[in-house]
């Protein structure tokens, strides 16, 4: 796979849901991985320039376990012309 812009968020964390981050932190992290995967429902998703659009939480919870998320299969979304 071709090399690809490191993930940025559209939003700083402190706006991310704590309730959700707390749900997503009892998820394997097999499964958070495997729930960004392109084709699921609520997949991750980026702006070409690696901005996320979908997947925030999850994101950051797998950051805080420490795995490389900037090499996660994304699904690129155009931006609006």
């Amino acid at each position: 796979m071709a090399s690809q812009p490191p993930l940025k968020s559209l939003h700083p964390d402190s706006s991310l849901s704590p309730a959700k981050l707390a749900q997503f932190g009892k998820w394997p992290t097999q499964r958070l991985i495997d729930s960004l995967k392109p084709g699921n429902t609520g997949a991750l998703k980026t702006r070409p320039d690696g901005t996320m659009l979908e997947g925030h939480h999850r994101i950051k919870v797998l950051r805080d376990r420490g795995v490389n998320v900037d090499s996660l299969e994304r699904g690129i979304v155009e931006q609006d012309e």
